[in-house]
């Protein structure tokens, strides 16, 4: 598993709180679902870092690097009249919680020559800096304004703001951000300026972000002010429905009707309908599979495991002949690599994974018993599989020579097939599913 930081140290240190002038501060009042992230009086639920890659702690180096940070922010932050206020300079202040998928609301006052912005899982950033020509940064992006995913590659969705939303100098600005796995979107004062877009890893841009992550809040070169600092934990329906819903209708069919298998073909008596949903029965399998073929597609579906369950998607399968892993282009493994007995599985059978040929990232799929969200786009010899917002598979099958076993894959360079389910035996369940046609016919 992904490491998590030694919280419970991280949290001591955090509770050293800070002589505030704000002793008599109004409760904060977050909308209903929020809770408050800063309590308008002391630095409860915070602590410092700065710019760090929290894959690199190990140890008790959160512990060491803890006590250093926090001495840090004694001296640059201060509350003030239930606002947290930074002098532009000093570590990042970071929330003692790490989170997945929410919705943060927060307001920030920004002063000439200011260049800050917010962190989300501790990789940076949301921009916000001063957008006039007098602050220096026009060069690189500043007249665009704040909002954007600045540390994006050049070019890439989200890297610039889609409109100039910033407030005039001594006005308070209102972000809405919400993060869907590595998809974010921002709203700045109402105007959406970022739409779904990935933040790319700042510290390795081939690794995803990190399942959760905490907050920050990022300063340098003039004061900021920060209020109204609030969080919603986005439950696992609710985002799968914003991951739908933002990735469009334009296109897709859906292949599944939710009733009965018209339009499938294959071992069909080896599968069921459960409240809308394909169900493999237990202890059957086989592939059942699409009647119509397709070149370049993309997929979109729901996919629930039981405990250890195992399945796949079929991916350009030649239709009721061999063994889409090695006869298709490939098969994508879906299965619950968290049981146990998975403990010493190759990293090309995970979820996600080209099956024995490319492995994927692991550490996102939800919860045993939780619906998944899973975006597959297939071109040419390339497969990318977004699971729940993150991008754990980005691969090229046609520079694949090194397979699991050296079992060759001849049908790894197939260019046209069905699409399907590989059942192993176990009650894994799809729903909602929906194919959009690449290819021009």
């Amino acid at each position: 598993m992904l490491h998590t930081l030694c919280r419970t140290q991280l949290i001591a240190f955090a509770l050293l709180t800070l002589a505030a002038s704000a002793a008599h501060a109004e409760e904060p009042q977050p909308p209903e679902g929020f809770t408050a992230l800063f309590n308008g009086k002391d630095l409860t639920g915070w602590h410092g870092m700065p710019t760090f890659d929290l894959r690199k702690l190990a140890g008790n180096q959160a512990v060491v690097l803890g006590a250093k940070w926090m001495d840090d922010v004694r001296k640059h932050w201060r509350v003030e009249n239930g606002e947290l206020v930074n002098d532009g300079q000093g570590v990042y202040l970071t929330t003692d919680k790490e989170f997945g998928d929410i919705e943060l609301l927060i307001d920030y006052k920004m002063y000439p020559k200011g260049d800050s912005g917010i962190y989300l899982k501790a990789v940076p950033q949301v921009q916000i800096w001063d957008y006039t020509k007098e602050g220096g940064k026009w060069n690189l992006g500043a007249d665009k304004g704040s909002g954007g995913l600045w540390n994006n590659s050049k070019g890439a969705p989200g890297k610039d703001p889609l409109v100039l939303a910033d407030k005039p100098f001594g006005e308070w600005n209102h972000f809405r951000i919400l993060m869907l796995g590595e998809r974010v979107t921002v709203y700045l004062n109402d105007k959406l300026v970022v739409n779904h877009a990935r933040l790319e890893n700042y510290f390795n841009r081939q690794l995803p972000l990190l399942p959760k992550g905490p907050i920050q809040l990022q300063t340098h070169g003039s004061e900021i002010r920060w209020r109204n600092i609030y969080v919603r934990e986005i439950p696992a329906e609710e985002a799968n429905k914003l991951l739908r819903e933002k990735s469009g209708v334009e296109g897709f069919e859906t292949v599944f009707n939710g009733k009965d298998f018209d339009g499938w073909d294959g071992p069909l008596d080896n599968y069921e309908i459960k409240d809308g949903a394909i169900v493999c029965k237990p202890h059957k399998g086989g592939l059942i599979y699409t009647k119509p073929e397709y070149s370049d597609f993309v997929v979109r579906l729901e996919f629930k495991l039981p405990p250890g369950g195992n399945n796949g998607l079929a991916i350009r399968y030649p239709g009721g002949q061999g063994d889409t892993a090695y006869d298709g282009m490939c098969e994508l493994q879906v299965l619950d690599d968290t049981h146990p007995k998975y403990a010493r599985l190759d990293p090309r059978q995970a979820h996600g994974s080209a099956y024995g040929m490319v492995a994927a990232h692991r550490g996102y799929l939800r919860p045993v018993g939780q619906w998944n969200y899973q975006e597959v786009t297939v071109k040419g010899s390339t497969i990318k599989v977004e699971l729940n917002g993150t991008l754990i598979l980005d691969c090229d099958l046609s520079k694949v020579t090194e397979f699991m076993g050296n079992r060759p894959h001849p049908g790894k360079n197939r260019t046209r097939g069905h699409f399907g389910f590989a059942g192993h035996n176990d009650p894994v369940a799809f729903r909602n599913i929906q194919i959009k046609r690449l290819e021009k016919e």
